[in-house]
């Protein structure tokens, strides 16, 4: 763990100090999605090689699916609380 938190600290820094290159930045950002494509595929390619997960997929796949939608629900209901009492104007009437 204290070697992701170094790394991390290592980028943060390397970040920081090239915060005013341009071309550096928007490389980053180009291999940032390959790797994190690159991440996915071989989450799949793990997932797809383990005969206990790909039994289980129905089921998980069901409670993946609940979970993302209350996730959502209360995404969009926080948002709209903080928008009806963080934005709306004072005085006027609530309707």
């Amino acid at each position: 763990m204290l070697i992701v938190a170094a790394i991390m600290f290592a980028g943060m820094l390397a970040g920081y100090l090239l915060r005013g290159q341009k071309k550096v930045l928007r490389f980053n950002a180009r291999l940032t999605m390959w790797v994190i494509y690159l991440l996915l595929f071989f989450l799949g390619l793990a997932i797809g090689g383990d005969d206990y997960i790909m039994h289980q997929l129905p089921e998980l796949g069901l409670l993946a699916l609940v979970i993302s939608v209350m996730a959502i629900a209360g995404s969009i209901f926080t948002a709209w609380l903080l928008w009806r009492f963080a934005f709306s104007k004072r005085g006027e009437d609530k309707p």
